[in-house]
């Protein structure tokens, strides 16, 4: 049975963990893959984000996943 709320606690550890072991969050400058890579511009001279650094910061977060998952060597 489904708890009444999510508790990240109880689940992401574990995902975390293997994405870790597994080397998502690496990458490999030997290897033959095909890069992908995302410029990040310079953060805002006002220092405070809005609703458009949370578009920006999305919108990178899932071309990233997406190249990585078609087999490209990306590091965000």
């Amino acid at each position: 049975m489904l708890d009444k709320t999510y508790r990240p606690d109880a689940v992401e550890p574990r995902h975390y963990a293997a994405w870790e072991r597994a080397g998502c969050f690496a990458a490999d400058p030997h290897s033959s893959k095909r890069p992908y890579t995302i410029m990040m511009p310079p953060p805002n001279v006002t220092g405070s984000l809005h609703m458009g650094h949370a578009l920006n910061f999305t919108l990178q977060d899932i071309l990233i996943r997406f190249e990585r998952m078609r087999g490209r060597d990306a590091l965000w």
